[in-house]
């Protein structure tokens, strides 16, 4: 009995590590230069509970665990069609301005994703916000499900970033006027 439950086991950690394989890591990271100081763009997307103010497809931005900006704090984010994406903050550096996240749950084709937001000066009156993640595919298996493979994963994490930092650009440009 104790060679079959350790065969098992066995058997369990090749699979596992199969999958991981099958299923490569991925990075997507998009940037936008805004005509605002470092400062500024900081004030309008430091909120971990605010996501909604400035990101187009996020309806409904709430802190269902911890306490904003604190490492810990979870975040439910209610999407404009409904579908929802748990997020937990794994790093919060207020002056070095940026935080780290990670998906929890969501409707997101992604796995063990991970997310930087950082903005930096890039000159005078300007800031470049950087959105940077990694991740894996949802479907981790050798032959994913179609809509559920690499480029799938890609492409919707890049339209996140991308559709944010416009958008983000547009709000905190359009307050300077």
């Amino acid at each position: 009995m104790k060679t079959l439950r350790i065969a098992f086991l066995a058997l369990s950690t090749v699979a596992a590590a199969s999958a991981a394989i099958a299923a490569p890591a991925l990075h997507v990271s998009k940037s936008i230069i805004i005509d605002a100081t470092a400062a500024k763009v900081w004030a309008a997307a430091r909120d971990f509970d605010a996501l909604n103010t400035w990101h187009p497809a996020v309806a409904k931005d709430e802190i269902v665990a911890g306490k904003n900006d604190a490492v810990g704090a979870v975040r439910l984010l209610t999407l404009q069609d409904g579908g929802t994406i748990k997020e937990k903050l794994l790093a919060f550096d207020g002056p070095g301005h940026s935080f780290r996240y990670a998906i929890v749950e969501g409707v997101l084709p992604v796995s063990h994703y991970t997310s930087t937001f950082r903005v930096r000066p890039a000159g005078p009156g300007k800031a470049e916000v950087t959105w940077s993640g990694h991740f894996q595919r949802k479907d981790t298996s050798a032959h994913p499900a179609e809509g559920a493979d690499d480029k799938t994963a890609i492409t919707a994490i890049g339209g996140v970033y991308q559709g944010g930092l416009d958008n983000l650009k547009k709000v905190v440009e359009g307050a300077a006027k």
